[in-house]
Formats: C-alpha cells, sequence, structure tokens
C-alpha cells in the first residue's frame, strides 16, 4: 500500500509538470505571434497621420483605443463638468434639513439628479452634436478638431457658472499670471474652478432650504421644553408639520425651479 501511495505521487508531481510545460508552451506561442503580427502590421494602427491639407488625425485603430479609455472618466466627467454636482448637494442638504434619514432614498435622490442633469445639460449638448458630433460623422472634421469644438460650448457653460476669484486662485496656483480672455484658460484650471463655485452656490442654495426647517424644529422645541415634555424627541414631532409645510407650499416644485433658474433655465 505504501509502495502503491508513492506510485500514484510520482504520477500526480509528472502530470502537473507535464501540463505546467504545455501551458507555457502555448503561452510562449501566443506571445510570439502577436509579436509577429505586431511586426507584420509595423504598428502602423498606432500612429498620428498628417493629411494633405496639414491637419493630423488618429488611426481608427488609435481612436477606438482612446474612446474605450474614455470611458473610465465618464463618470467623472458627469459628475465634475455638469449640473451634477450642485443638484446632488442640494438633495442632500434638503432631505437632512427635513430630518429624513432615508426618504427619498439614494436611488431616487441619485436618479432625479441624472435626469435635471440631463435636462439642464440638453442646450450644451445640442451645441456639441451641431459643431462636433455631426460634422465628425460626416467626415467634415478629423478627431482632433471635433475634440477641439466640442470644448467650446462646455468650457463657455462652466465659466458662465464660475466665479472669477476661484478662475484667479486656480490660475494663480498653475503659475498662470494673466490672460486674455478666461476661455484662454487650460481645461485644467476651469474644470476644479468650476467644481469649486458650483460647491459654494450648493451650499448657498441648500442654506436658504434649511432655514424654514432650522424655524420648525426652535419653535417645536421650545414649546415641548416649555410644557414639560423633555423627554419627546423634538424631531419627531417636528417632522409630520416639516412634510406639511414642504407639501403645501408644492416645495418639489419650488426647489427644482430654483436650481434650474440658477442655470438660467427660466431666462426669456
Amino acid at each position: 500500500m505504501h509502495n502503491q501511495t508513492k506510485k500514484q505521487t510520482k504520477k500526480k508531481v509528472i502530470t502537473s509538470k507535464l501540463t505546467f510545460l504545455i501551458l507555457l508552451a502555448i503561452s510562449l506561442l501566443t506571445i510570439s505571434g502577436f509579436t509577429y503580427a505586431a511586426e507584420d502590421l509595423g504598428m502602423s494602427a498606432l500612429k498620428l497621420t498628417t493629411n494633405p491639407d496639414g491637419s493630423q488625425e488618429y488611426s481608427i485603430t488609435l481612436q477606438i483605443l482612446i474612446f474605450m479609455t474614455a470611458l473610465s472618466f465618464i463618470p467623472a466627467a458627469v459628475i465634475m463638468m455638469t449640473s451634477f454636482t450642485r443638484i446632488i448637494v442640494i438633495m442632500a442638504i434638503l432631505r437632512q434639513a427635513m430630518g429624513l434619514q432615508q426618504s427619498p432614498s439614494n436611488q431616487v435622490i441619485v436618479g432625479l439628479t441624472l435626469f435635471m442633469t440631463l435636462f439642464i445639460m440638453t442646450p450644451v449638448y445640442n451645441e456639441i452634436n451641431a459643431r462636433a458630433i455631426q460634422p465628425y460623422l460626416q467626415e467634415q472634421l478629423t478627431s482632433i478638431e471635433a475634440i477641439d469644438k466640442a470644448k467650446v460650448p462646455l468650457r463657455a457653460f462652466m465659466l458662465e457658472q464660475t466665479r472669477i476669484k476661484d478662475l484667479d486662485t486656480l490660475a494663480s496656483m498653475a503659475g498662470i499670471e494673466a490672460v486674455d480672455q478666461p476661455t484662454d484658460l487650460p481645461m485644467t484650471v476651469i474644470i476644479p474652478a468650476f467644481v469649486i463655485s458650483e460647491l459654494k452656490t450648493a451650499f448657498q442654495i441648500g442654506f436658504m432650504l434649511f432655514i424654514p426647517f432650522l424655524i420648525i424644529d426652535l419653535v417645536v422645541a421650545s414649546i415641548l421644553m416649555a410644557m414639560g415634555m423633555m423627554m419627546l424627541s423634538p424631531m419627531i414631532v417636528s417632522l409630520p408639520f416639516k412634510l406639511m409645510l414642504f407639501v403645501l407650499v408644492d416645495g418639489w416644485n419650488l426647489v427644482i425651479g430654483t436650481i434650474a433658474n440658477s442655470y438660467g433655465m427660466g431666462a426669456g
């Protein structure tokens, strides 16, 4: 029995070694095949070509690679370069002011914020589509020219909502002394300045929304203390009154209208 066990162990070791050698050989053949294929292509699929008119264009393979890489940055772009940040902060402050911990849920708040962002950013997207996407699809622009054209409406939207003080602060930190126009600033300066301005505006609107609910909490707490009912939580008693006030004044309509007006959607 002992000899038989040793033989089985040796067979397993030999089998595992053979399996490892076969996998190693397959891997080497695969790598060599890719190497020969790359040599045959001469890396022509990954290059920047110059057109007869002097413009430059990325190869199709490189464009696909850039697009697939950019997909990972889309969530950050949606959050940092659109109205998403302001809306989500206002909604979070509003829920906190009302004393509701889980209602509306995070999914509802994020969903409403996303669709409000689409609503507010639709004019910007339409301009980008008309100036960059459609000409690129019709082969009237190269990919580099389309990207440059697409930056213009988005940069104009961000600069319209960005404070000059925030731009000056970020520009000085970047070592930029002076520019003729804010549009001459790089996107690496405009984007963080835009985010800072959005956060400040969101907190300002959130503060104005917080005040009425805070007054209700103070009144309820004072009444309960005067009645000697200090063991009863004022938050529980004030919650129905805050909900009633919010419903009576059509709070969601006012909040959404305020957010849209802050971006000039109601102008004209």
